[in-house]
């Protein structure tokens, strides 16, 4: 209890050296040349306001957080709705709040099938996957590998998860740092450290249940900040929709076209996409921790279902929103270009830079705050489900004989040591180039996530996958991505996901074949095998 309450007191601190820091901010940008947006005093109002709101739900929730099972799974008490709007708010980071629009500004709607790739995914996830995630009582996922195949697959799947959120933590804090910094001319070290440490706070005082609760939020936040954007361009042309028609048809290029009917393997046509989107998507929702501790957070499987539909069901709407917000803000500039940043910035910053130059002041903060929790609950995803990983798929293998008390205070540590490590790198690497470093991290994420998606593709749809098949197989699939990348092969980067799942299906399962598993029990832990039990 006293330790609880030092971290109340730390984040009280926390808060109003927030609230001093934001205002000071402005003065001293960092690494990133301010334009002539402004943020005025309301604005400052609304975003400190909304920093208050979120960490005050952390503090809220930490009264319940007294188990492990209350830390890593809420208990499983949080209801289907809030488990979907906080997939969503996760899969939603501030690089694709900011980058859809930015695409769709800079160029047409190509790219919406890959986000119609999650309608495809859904009904896999909830019929292939999801009963083995509920049914066999895990609080990892990675915990299935174990029972699939052994003990070294299931750390390999839990370590190159974490290796790969650590890797990704920075740069999502830092890229919406960077494009803050220049349209409001807030320092980005200021801004990395607020939505850092700040996430750190509420996480490891609420545990998941903050995390999706803030969450909830966060996901009203973005849309309600995407809808004003647009209602705000709307009104300035006064609603005159044929005329707004006209000028996105008429422009050199359709800006909302989206199919592509000619072309070859190296090029965005229909079947690329549509086969890369669903490849990009089957990745997080079969194999990410996650997304995969959202559906066990819930009631029951039922529950847990239920948001998965209902969160392909928000992607079309969501899509059009935000592909529609990009070619709403090309309409609104085409005829005001003198209103567009400066010579050498990029369309990155398109999205805060009309939020912070066009929206009433008071409601301008509320927006920015937006960007700030788009970034926020993509890292206190990362951090939690690290501190999940480890202590259930390492520290209870390393140390069986501790308790749960002990368990829950190394799982609060090791989501501090998380978010302080997010925070110093995006710190640090913010003197590097972070659109080549974003490019190797998306690298990375097609080397290991890939190739763990294939591992749980094999042991889930396969009888006959061993652990030394499995273990050839990605080693497959890490080999022909190299491959891929290194003798740059005529081949759309859309597919660069399916070439490392398929690689690993198949060589792991020819290998399978060759090096079987003895006597290995299968029951409930493969489609084939799996009883009609209930929870």
């Amino acid at each position: 209890m006293n330790t609880l309450m030092h971290m109340k007191r730390i984040c009280i601190v926390a808060v109003l050296l927030c609230a001093t820091i934001v205002p000071c901010a402005a003065a001293t940008s960092a690494e990133a040349p301010a334009l002539s947006g402004s943020f005025h005093v309301l604005d400052y109002l609304a975003l400190v306001g909304y920093l208050l709101v979120i960490v005050g739900i952390g503090a809220y929730f930490s009264r319940r957080e007294n188990t492990t099972d209350d830390y890593f799974l809420a208990g499983r008490r949080v209801p289907w709705w809030a488990a979907s709007l906080s997939i969503f708010s996760t899969h939603l980071s501030a690089v694709t709040f900011m980058g859809i629009p930015a695409a769709a500004f800079k160029t047409d709607w190509v790219t919406i099938l890959i986000n119609l790739g999650i309608i495809l995914v859904a009904p896999v996830t909830v019929f292939c996957f999801l009963p083995f995630y509920r049914r066999l009582n895990v609080t990892t996922i990675y915990e299935y590998l174990e029972m699939r195949f052994s003990p070294a697959i299931r750390i390999y799947g839990s370590l190159s998860f974490v290796l790969l959120q650590l890797a990704k933590m920075g740069v999502f804090l830092l890229l919406p740092a960077l494009a803050l910094a220049t349209v409001t001319g807030f320092n980005v070290y200021a801004c990395i450290m607020i939505m850092g440490l700040l996430c750190t706070i509420y996480t490891v005082l609420g545990g998941i249940e903050a995390v999706i609760w803030t969450d909830v939020l966060q996901s009203c936040v973005l849309v309600g900040g995407g809808l004003l954007c647009i209602g705000t361009i709307f009104a300035a042309e006064q609603f005159d929709f044929s005329s707004m028609l006209d000028v996105a048809v008429t422009a050199e290029k359709n800006k909302f076209h989206i199919f592509n009917m000619t072309g070859g393997i190296d090029s965005s046509v229909f079947w690329v996409v549509i086969v890369g989107g669903f490849f990009i998507q089957l990745v997080p929702f079969t194999s990410d921790q996650v997304l995969a501790q959202r559906f066990l957070t819930t009631r029951d499987e039922k529950a847990a279902a239920r948001s998965i539909w209902a969160h392909a069901g928000i992607v079309v709407p969501a899509s059009l929103l935000f592909f529609g917000l990009g070619t709403a803000l090309f309409i609104y500039y085409a005829s005001r270009p003198e209103m567009l940043p400066g010579a050498g910035v990029t369309n990155d910053v398109i999205v805060p830079w009309f939020i912070a130059t066009r929206l009433p002041a008071g409601l301008a903060g509320l927006v920015i705050a937006g960007i700030f929790a788009a970034t926020m609950s993509t890292v206190d995803s990362g951090i939690h489900s690290i501190a999940t990983s480890l202590v259930n798929d390492v520290h209870r293998k390393l140390r069986p004989d501790t308790d749960d008390r002990q368990q829950l205070k190394m799982a609060r540590i090791l989501t501090v040591a998380a978010g302080l490590f997010g925070t110093i790198s995006a710190v640090l690497i913010s003197k590097m180039d972070a659109k080549s470093l974003w490019t190797l991290i998306l690298l990375l994420v097609g080397l290991f996530g890939s190739s763990l998606c294939g591992v749980f593709l094999l042991g889930v749809f396969t009888r006959r996958a061993s652990s030394r098949g499995v273990a050839l197989g990605v080693a497959a699939s890490i080999t022909s991505l190299i491959l891929l990348r290194t003798l740059a092969l005529p081949i759309h980067g859309f597919l660069t996901a399916a070439v490392g799942v398929l690689s690993c299906v198949v060589v792991g399962y020819i290998a399978s074949v060759f090096l079987p598993d003895r006597d290995r029990p299968l029951k409930n832990l493969t489609l084939a095998t799996l009883e009609d039990a209930k929870e």
